[in-house]
């Protein structure tokens, strides 16, 4: 069946005002302040300090009032939820908050991190694919599964505010063709538009292709390719219901963010997993029916590194961290019939799939925390469970689940560095 092309169109931007505006910020325009880490990445602390932090902060639109995966998801609540972030993003329009570019662009977006790694990609307004048996294979693959409330989460609040409010991350095989030859002649020679250093230390800059012809090179050579999904999967799951269920043809397409990972090399990080009043000694003397098991001096993932996948340190709430790998073939074929080897060997699906039936866990309960096993042993330890760490993938293991039309466990992945909320916003007013 012949694939879809991948379609990455040219968009009105909005922006927030140019610095020499400065009308709306007090004491001058600082655009970092403005800026927010996509919407489940902050805590609900970290969501209310954003909210805080200035009242033009993106966060105010993202996540109105509460984390919105806190904030109560039926009934008026939610309604009133998403309707005041609608509001609030309409009146920042009519007040010149934030202002329609005057052209359709690409967007070359470069991510500077504190220790100097760059990566650069395009944002623009991606393609969705056609529905029906004769449409052909869709060039955006996922990499993940998804859960709903999230999904019904996204949807609702972009179909209120018209408006896809921060983009998807997506990679490709760009193998040093137009597109990516653009994206990197343009962030090498021109002036950003703007350019903001977050409290982070990374510096994002923000450039626009508004050449058509360079835009239709960069769009012939983004039809012959496909893409993989890094980062987005709800919201990527929310544009395709939006296009279902709405006739504005605007619905067509959803923002997002375009990087070539031979060029630029995503960096990926771990999900680890937090169980909280799981018994970690239960869980050993359970996880060694399947798997060996060790100790180890400490929860260093380097642990990880030698050991036969899958493997995983489970951390018990006094800090005693213990190795188990070397599962049994048996039992992971039992509990994944329908899966392939290279699937079966996931330390995620391993986890999930194997050890968490045998100690009864319910996956409800399971917190994840982003790439820090500090911070999953020291949540063990303050909600007294056992902390999971588990290895980062290897883009190419994910490419490779992708192909073979797989997905891995939810949250198997977490693809770095993610845009920042804020920079450029897509609407359909």
């Amino acid at each position: 069946m012949p694939r879809q092309p991948l379609d990455l169109a040219p968009f009105r931007g909005l922006r927030y005002v140019a610095p020499d505006v400065d009308r709306f910020i007090d004491g001058g325009f600082d655009l970092a302040r403005l800026l927010a880490p996509p919407y489940d990445i902050p805590d609900a602390e970290e969501a209310r300090e954003l909210q805080r932090s200035d009242p033009h902060n993106a966060a105010r639109v993202t996540l109105p009032f509460e984390l919105s995966r806190q904030a109560p998801q039926g009934g008026d609540t939610a309604s009133r939820r998403y309707r005041a972030a609608a509001d609030l993003l309409r009146d920042w329009i009519d007040e010149g908050v934030l202002a329609l570019d005057e052209a359709p662009a690409l967007y070359v977006y470069e991510q500077t991190a504190a220790d100097g790694r760059v990566q650069r990609g395009l944002v623009g307004a991606l393609g969705l694919p056609e529905q029906g048996p004769e449409a052909g294979v869709p060039a955006v693959r996922p990499h993940e599964d998804v859960a709903d409330p999230p999904v019904r989460d996204r949807f609702r609040l972009m179909e209120v505010a018209r408006a896809n409010l921060e983009p998807i991350f997506l990679v490709y095989r760009g193998a040093g063709g137009a597109a990516s030859a653009a994206t990197e002649a343009t962030g090498s020679r021109d002036t950003p538009l703007v350019s903001a250093r977050t409290r982070d230390g990374a510096r994002h800059s923000l450039w626009a292709i508004t050449d058509p012809e360079l835009q239709r090179e960069v769009s012939a050579d983004l039809a012959a390719r496909s893409a993989l999904i890094a980062d987005g999967h709800h919201r990527y799951a929310a544009y395709l219901r939006l296009r279902r269920e709405n006739t504005d043809p605007g619905w067509s397409h959803g923002l997002a963010l375009l990087v070539d990972s031979d060029t630029h090399p995503p960096r990926l990080g771990a999900i680890h997993r937090v169980l909280p009043g799981l018994d970690t000694d239960r869980a050993l003397r359970a996880a060694r029916e399947v798997a060996a098991v060790e100790p180890v001096p400490d929860a260093d993932p380097a642990a990880l590194a030698g050991a036969d996948a899958p493997a995983l340190l489970l951390v018990s709430a006094g800090g005693d961290a213990h190795l188990v790998s070397g599962f049994d073939e048996g039992a992971l074929e039992r509990a994944m019939p329908d899966r392939s080897p290279d699937w079966r060997h996931l330390a995620t699906a391993a986890l999930h799939e194997v050890l968490m039936p045998l100690w009864d866990y319910p996956e409800e309960r399971v917190r994840m925390v982003h790439e820090d096993p500090a911070e999953a042993a020291a949540a063990a330890r303050s909600e007294k469970g056992t902390a999971v760490i588990v290895p980062p993938l290897h883009v190419d293991q994910v490419y490779a689940v992708a192909d073979r039309g797989e997905l891995t466990p939810r949250k198997s992945t977490s693809f770095g560095p993610k845009p920042r909320t804020g920079l450029v916003m897509r609407t359909l007013r």
